[in-house]
């Protein structure tokens, strides 16, 4: 009787160890890139905070705020431009030495980093079922190398905390209808104004409770700012706000708006203000409805996202560190990504994967990082240098219009395992 054949080991890739150990080289090879990446900012030593402090100094001794100059050799004249409730915020850290500011700072940044992107991938993880240490880990070193963050911590900007109020407010409070949704996005717009365009997605969307709460809050703080500075803040608002060349120079490449695509088309004239508006009411509209079609749809996080593009293609000037909605478009193409299980699905899964890719390698290499501009006007002269001097423009239309809206059993999946882990108390 011929003998039975015997049938070969089972092959499992059943391999934690080797899984460890990889995931440990991956999280290494991140920590390691960092230092590279950050050294050709650290030429910034915080200039913006310095600013800040130096405009509150003067400001202390009894100067009119929005006096303040401060020489500079790419921008001409630089001056303290933000509204006089964020005025009312810094002065305290005035008091205080710079060193101690700039720790404040940077640990708040880096705190607002990590919060924020546990509250953008613990969801992906939990629905996909991936390693959630190392996942969040490795999400949270590359939020850290992108240029918007970067920029953020090396000119000790406040972009992040602008960024807590939206994401607590259009992640939590409004989809759980809290009695507060709204106050995160008033404040922020009292501090920044370029939150203020969340305000009019909560109205593109019928929330109407938050935004009231939100526009009131903005208009709460701004009266408190003008209680405490009256003259400073009837200046601002009536003059200063509408003064672009306070702010910088439109043509600077570091400028990634409309604005600033079209200003490089003619510098040093200011391109045509009728052709901006027509462009900018376009531009508005489709974000906006698709924004709205995503929140009808119970898609929180892609209409916040295609808001803040929205809000970063229209505004007259957006700084490279203005655009943070990036981060949250990756984790929406990584999500698709990996949603797209069937063979039919497979061209959707591809597509996303290589978006996603592409738009974090964009990211992290930047606009300004890497490249020297010089101080004299840019202008736009080819192809090639519309594409090398408007990268973040150009990809902020793109998933303007790709940015994929999730079906609602996955958002609903979201939102449970928010509330159950990642909710602010």
């Amino acid at each position: 009787m011929p003998a039975e054949p015997i049938a070969p080991p089972a092959v499992t890739d059943d391999d934690p160890g080797g899984r460890t150990v990889r995931r440990l080289v991956a999280i290494v090879a991140l920590v390691a890139v960092l230092p590279a990446l950050y050294l050709r900012n650290l030429v910034h030593n915080f200039f913006d905070l310095k600013i800040y402090m130096s405009a509150m100094d003067w400001w202390t001794a009894g100067h009119p705020l929005y006096d303040y100059v401060q020489p500079d050799r790419v921008q001409g004249e630089l001056y303290f431009t933000y509204p006089p409730f964020s005025a009312l915020l810094l002065w305290p850290f005035g008091l205080l030495r710079l060193g101690v500011t700039v720790t404040i700072f940077t640990v708040l940044t880096v705190a607002a980093v990590v919060l924020t992107t546990r509250w953008l991938v613990l969801p992906v993880i939990v629905r996909h079922d991936l390693p959630r240490t190392f996942t969040l880990t490795a999400a949270v070193l590359l939020v850290l190398a992108v240029e918007i963050t970067r920029e953020t911590i090396t000119l000790g900007q406040i972009n992040m905390l602008l960024v807590v109020l939206i994401l607590a407010d259009l992640l939590f409070a409004v989809p759980q209808a809290r009695r507060w949704a709204g106050v995160g996005i008033g404040l922020a717009t009292a501090l920044k104004l370029f939150p203020g365009i969340f305000i009019v997605y909560l109205v593109a969307t019928r929330r109407w409770r938050a935004a009231v709460v939100a526009s009131v809050t903005a208009a709460a703080a701004t009266l408190l700012a003008a209680a405490v500075a009256p003259g400073d803040s009837w200046r601002f608002w009536t003059q200063e706000l509408w003064d672009t060349d306070r702010v910088g120079r439109t043509d600077y490449v570091g400028n990634q708006s409309v604005f600033g695509l079209l200003s490089r088309f003619t510098a040093p004239e200011k391109p045509d203000r009728l052709l901006w508006l027509v462009i900018v009411a376009a531009v508005a509209g489709y974000g906006l409805w698709r924004a709205a079609r995503a929140a009808r749809a119970g898609d929180a996080l892609t209409g916040l996202t295609l808001t803040g593009l929205v809000g970063a293609l229209i505004s007259p000037i957006t700084w490279t560190h203005h655009i943070y909605w990036f981060v949250p478009a990756v984790v929406l193409l990584a999500d698709a990504a990996l949603s797209a299980h069937r063979p039919d699905e497979a061209r959707r899964r591809w597509w996303s994967a290589a978006l996603a890719v592409g738009t974090t390698a964009v990211i992290v290499y930047g606009v300004v990082t890497f490249q020297k501009w010089g101080t004299a006007p840019v202008r736009t002269h080819d192809p090639v240098d519309f594409v090398l001097q408007n990268p973040y423009v150009l990809l902020s239309l793109l998933l303007l219009v790709a940015l994929p809206v999730r079906a609602y059993r996955q958002v609903r999946a979201e939102e449970n395992s928010r509330q159950m882990d990642t909710s602010p108390q």
